[in-house]
């Protein structure tokens, strides 16, 4: 259910500058992004797992702030990002 180091790695060296940087606010709002989506899957087989929905709401608000926060940095790499991840914003 959780993410191995090696689909970090692979999301850092994309999204990053290398497979160590997961500092970049894009690193970690594709990270977030694949948490969510594995947290969502789980979800719709386990309706009725509330602690699991309140850490999927925590980290969309954490993923939230992220992208607020690159949309007042640099709006063309906001685009572009929420484009690539397919968010709906």
């Amino acid at each position: 259910m959780s993410i191995t180091s090696k689909e970090k790695k692979e999301i850092f060296k994309k999204f990053g500058k290398n497979t160590e940087d997961s500092g970049s606010v894009y690193s970690q709002v594709a990270l977030f992004t694949k948490k969510i989506q594995m947290l969502t899957e789980h979800l719709k087989k386990n309706r009725k797992d509330y602690g699991t929905q309140r850490s999927l709401q925590i980290m969309v608000g954490k993923r939230r702030k992220l992208l607020d926060y690159l949309k007042g940095k640099d709006i063309i790499q906001y685009r572009e990002l929420v484009k690539e991840l397919a968010l709906r914003r």
